[in-house]
């Protein structure tokens, strides 16, 4: 691992973390995958824990740690089967924070950060429209500048944190003739008039996930909500993209990680033909096909958390985290529940919420179909 990260402090760190969902989340995840979202004062809880943002700068009200320390959160939620918090977790500290972190000005931090931090504000992004997801140049929604603010229209969708955010950083045209250079991010007040949220979609896994809907109906926001430049959105998106990518990488791998723990727990006590399942060729054959595939791409996740800490992690070594981690996460996660036989298929057992919650892992964040065409790319050309 990298020099500059304490390993002992790691997984002192990884320890709290497991405490603190033992304790706050793990008691109450069934009763909020039933009702289909998170409670809103969940996110203060985390605050209160540490657990969110923890990589923001002290100046923010972060405690300034180190990306991997960010990336523990995550990883120890997905593990222990809370993967819709993991993606809302994600989303918040490893997506939305960052963006502020590095683009955002003093006064945008300063408004914003901290109270990320504490879990008094959550954030979302919004890139995804009704007709434009993976092609982010084909988004309609516009941004239209009137005296010392700007006009919001339009409306997206497939919003992570949508129902409960107080920010959502918003991708609009403010040049719908210049193609991508006429995209700008803003950081959107959602307590303003004129937003609006539509229901929280139904999805056949994290259930708990809050996914919605987001309607700007002639929202004025100030131009001291534009992040960054004008006109700068889709480069700095293309730069944020890897982060994100590699964060939802990690998680499957630490989903498949819980996967096989369940799966190998159960084929040592589950009896067959009068031997334990674990003593059967075809489990452990299956055993070890997965084990292998959850550690290499354990050892390549960890290669590109380090290459991202020393500056260095390029968007197609990011998309080749995100495609071969996801694919393997939905692998494993069918193969274990194979195992478990009829019982796999029943609600009971928490491995049939890890093979359902695992399929979208490979959809947001840029399909593996656009992940390998980044990759293909950078092999082969246009």
């Amino acid at each position: 691992m990298t020099n500059h990260v304490d390993q002992e402090e790691l997984a002192m760190f990884r320890e709290s973390v497991i405490k603190a969902l033992e304790a706050e989340v793990k008691p109450h995840y069934e009763a909020w995958e039933k009702s289909g979202i998170v409670p809103r004062e969940l996110w203060n809880t985390l605050g209160n824990a540490s657990l969110l943002c923890v990589d923001v700068p002290e100046d923010c009200g972060g405690i300034g740690a180190p990306f991997q320390f960010s990336v523990v959160v995550g990883e120890e939620m997905a593990r222990m089967g809370f993967g819709a918090l993991s993606t809302n977790v994600m989303v918040h500290s490893d997506i939305v924070a960052p963006y502020l972190s590095h683009i955002g000005n003093e006064a945008q931090r300063q408004q914003w950060l901290p109270k990320m931090v504490s879990g008094e504000a959550v954030g979302a992004i919004a890139m995804t429209e009704p007709g434009a997801g993976s092609d982010l140049q084909a988004m309609r929604t516009s941004a239209v500048k009137d005296g010392d603010d700007y006009i919001l229209n339009g409306s997206k969708t497939f919003i992570t944190n949508g129902q409960h955010a107080d920010m959502v950083i918003v991708a609009a045209k403010t040049d719908p003739k210049a193609g991508a250079r006429g995209i700008s991010l803003f950081l959107v007040d959602t307590s303003l008039p004129g937003f609006s949220k539509g229901r929280n979609l139904d999805k056949i896994g994290q259930h708990s996930g809050d996914t919605s809907e987001l309607f700007f109906s002639d929202m004025r926001i100030p131009s001291s909500a534009l992040l960054g430049e004008e006109g700068q959105g889709f480069m700095y998106l293309m730069r944020e993209l890897p982060r994100e990518r590699l964060v939802i990488g990690a998680l499957g791998v630490a989903a498949a990680r819980g996967s096989l723990d369940l799966t190998i727990a159960y084929a040592q006590e589950r009896v067959l033909f009068g031997q334990k399942l674990s003593q059967l060729q075809n489990t452990r054959f299956e055993i070890a096909r997965m084990e292998t595939d959850y550690r290499i791409n354990k050892a390549f996740v960890d290669q590109c958390i380090r290459e991202y800490e020393d500056g260095k992690l390029d968007a197609p070594t990011a998309s080749m985290a995100k495609y071969s981690a996801t694919e393997m996460q939905c692998r494993v996660a069918d193969g274990c529940l194979q195992l478990f036989g009829g019982y796999g298929y029943t609600t009971e057992y928490p491995i049939s919420r890890n093979f359902i919650d695992a399929r979208v892992q490979r959809i947001y964040g840029g399909t593996s179909e656009v992940m390998k065409e980044i990759i293909a790319r950078s092999v082969l050309g246009r």
